[in-house]
């Protein structure tokens, strides 16, 4: 009878466990358009110099557009509203005046995937020494979740053209309404048709030595994306000149260090135009290592579309070309 009840007891405490266990992982599917960034804050600390540090970090301009156009899409709710289906919008940052000091994320706190961030602090000052000292971090990990939440979005209608896995021995994951528009023996240019314009994904390999010095890294990658526009991407016909797609003269694009499939990289954001045409847009490049084949893997992003705000665009090149996956 001992044993018996001690086997009740077991399975009783087992049987409950599962139970609590299981009403703790459910949590809704996060909501929100990409880039969308709900602040939780109150009204009048919002019109303060808190909301002004806010607004300067979170809603700064994103780099290497052409039109000024914020990092995030921001919509303020104080407290009392952030709630109900609110509360599931992915990306939150909580700002909050306490009696606690303290700047941290906390990750699927009412839907998932879901990133909040929170900042509290005793007075204004505190709150605006937290916001400066965590807005990088914050701003590095929204975008991520950003970014994976797009690339969950392409499973739902991937392109099928092998053409890029045949030719480079890597997969990219491509949406569906992407279509390729021109392949060479090093080089596949793929495109989508938007409202007003197209985006577009271009890939191609370089020698590993392609790049001889730090000192004119920036040199040879202007001369290297000239050098395909000019064989490759022609612009529109104008008599008596010849037109291609090179990198905007006027303006140096900027080069930061960068990862793309576990492998070092260097991430180039600047402006393209066409020569001998007023046409011109942002571009996106990532040179990927790929000693194993003694190559720099190349692919890159731009979007055409003229009065257009093209945050969202280049978002999405950028989450596309961080699927790039080297076959074994």
């Amino acid at each position: 009878m001992r044993h018996f009840k001690l086997l009740f007891a077991l399975f009783f405490v087992i049987i409950l466990s599962c139970k609590n266990q299981g009403k703790k992982s459910y949590l809704p599917n996060s909501i929100g358009a990409i880039n969308t960034l709900i602040v939780v804050i109150d009204n009048e600390l919002w019109k303060s110099k808190v909301g002004d540090k806010v607004r300067e970090h979170f809603a700064a301009s994103s780099l290497g557009l052409t039109m000024d156009e914020p990092l995030f899409s921001i919509i303020q709710v104080p407290p009392a509203v952030f709630s109900g289906t609110v509360r599931n919008t992915r990306s939150v940052l909580y700002v909050q005046k306490d009696t606690l000091n303290l700047a941290h994320i906390k990750t699927d706190l009412y839907s998932k995937p879901q990133k909040v961030a929170v900042i509290k602090g005793t007075t204004d000052d505190e709150l605006i020494e937290n916001l400066d000292n965590k807005a990088n971090e914050f701003i590095s990990t929204f975008k991520k979740l950003e970014i994976n939440e797009a690339q969950n979005r392409f499973l739902r209608s991937l392109n099928k053209d092998k053409g890029i896995n045949e030719k480079f021995g890597v997969t990219l994951n491509i949406p569906s309404l992407y279509k390729v528009v021109k392949q060479e023996d090093n080089f596949v240019w793929v495109q989508g048709l938007i409202q007003k314009g197209t985006v577009n994904l271009i890939v191609y390999e370089m020698p590993w030595d392609s790049f001889k010095a730090d000192s004119t890294f920036v040199r040879d990658i202007v001369r290297m994306r000239d050098s395909i526009g000019s064989l490759y991407i022609p612009g529109p016909d104008v008599p008596g000149k010849r037109t291609h797609m090179r990198t905007e003269p006027a303006f140096s694009p900027s080069v930061f260090p960068a990862e793309v499939a576990g492998r070092k990289a260097a991430e180039v954001r600047g402006l393209w135009d066409i020569k001998n045409y007023p046409m011109a847009g942002p571009f996106l490049t990532y040179i990927v290592n790929d000693r194993e084949m003694n190559r720099k893997m190349v692919v890159e992003g731009f979007t055409f579309a003229p009065a257009t705000e093209k945050r969202d665009y280049m978002f999405e090149l950028e989450a596309i070309m961080k699927t790039l996956r080297f076959n074994k």
